[in-house]
């Protein structure tokens, strides 16, 4: 019978700890830079539905997708960032 024993993980066979961790790094990477594109599409789109400027709305969809597409190729989290600050000030000043 198999021995009932608490698993040693860090000596356990086919165990890829460094894998795992990067493989969550990742999923972290792509959720906040999901989160942050999405935020500023919602905001895009209360410029244009709500203030009306529906050339500011189309100009700050196009550059979240150019900036979101940037962040995912660099791995940078901070493009996305700058993107809901401009989103946010767009808004304030449409």
């Amino acid at each position: 019978m198999a021995a009932h024993d608490t698993p040693e993980y860090s000596t356990a066979t086919g165990n890829d700890y460094p894998a795992h961790e990067a493989t969550y790094q990742s999923f972290v990477f792509l959720v906040l830079v999901g989160i942050c594109y999405v935020v500023s599409l919602s905001i895009a789109l209360a410029v244009g539905g709500v203030k009306g400027a529906w050339g500011t709305e189309a100009a700050l969809i196009i550059l979240a997708t150019i900036i979101v597409v940037h962040g995912l190729m660099t791995r940078s989290k901070v493009p996305s960032y700058v993107m809901v600050v401009l989103s946010l000030l767009a808004l304030a000043f449409a």
